[in-house]
């Protein structure tokens, strides 16, 4: 069984500290070791907002997300990613700013419970049931060649304004990136028509429980999704 934890992220220090542990055990587990504590600056940041995945057998954190919400004192991470190749990212990202805007990042998942389905698929979707409650009209996506698509299917398209129509190299010469972007986070005209129910179920459902069925057979999820501290117009 796994429990699904929704917060903001200053109000919960110890529990970020778990997710940063576990992110750096799996940057590990690939090669990555060069790991940061400027990184790590986001648990200090009043508009950060956090799902956390824990395996109830261990309580241990296994996968995790973040959603960045945009304030002019604390930049995005995607701007500074892309500002290395297209410096018209901050305006763009001001542009969407007005009508409230974010971004869905730093999604990670333990090589233990891989097959799952947890993050790509579950946890993906507890971005949008938690962007609804901070009441952003739209999120960006830095996307990977293999999140792209179910990315799309969430409701997201193509931001062309960037890069060559939305894609670009990054983070090195042989990998490409594409930017995304939710235009309307509350209704998700775009989205797979399964993909929207399941997230306006869970959206009526903050705290439930699921069997889901996966590749690797039934699991048992606790879902606790409503935010205490949502209004981050005034953190």
């Amino acid at each position: 069984m796994f429990t699904f934890n929704a917060f903001r992220a200053i109000d919960e220090p110890e529990i970020c500290k778990q997710f940063i542990e576990g992110h750096i055990n799996v940057l590990k587990e690939y090669g990555v070791t060069k790991v940061t504590s400027s990184n790590n600056e986001w648990m200090y940041n009043p508009y950060v907002f956090v799902v956390t995945v824990h395996e109830n057998s261990t309580n241990n954190v296994v996968s995790g997300l973040r959603i960045h919400i945009s304030n002019e004192a604390f930049p995005l991470p995607l701007e500074g990613a892309i500002s290395q190749v297209d410096s018209n990212i901050q305006q763009l990202v001001s542009k969407y700013r007005k009508e409230g805007t974010g971004e869905i990042g730093g999604l990670w998942n333990s090589r233990a419970i891989s097959g799952f389905g947890i993050g790509a698929l579950f946890l993906s979707r507890t971005s949008l049931v938690i962007a609804d409650q901070l009441n952003v009209m739209s999120l960006f996506a830095l996307c990977a060649e293999y999140t792209l698509k179910p990315t799309l299917q969430k409701g997201f398209e193509i931001e062309e304004q960037i890069g060559n129509k939305g894609t670009f190299f990054y983070p090195k010469l042989d990998l490409v990136a594409t930017l995304a972007v939710l235009k309307d986070v509350k209704n998700l005209p775009l989205a797979l028509e399964e993909e929207r129910d399941y997230i306006f179920e869970l959206r009526k459902n903050l705290q439930c429980e699921r069997t889901e069925h996966t590749p690797k057979g039934p699991i048992h999820i606790k879902y606790n999704l409503k935010i205490n501290n949502p209004d981050w117009r005034n953190p």
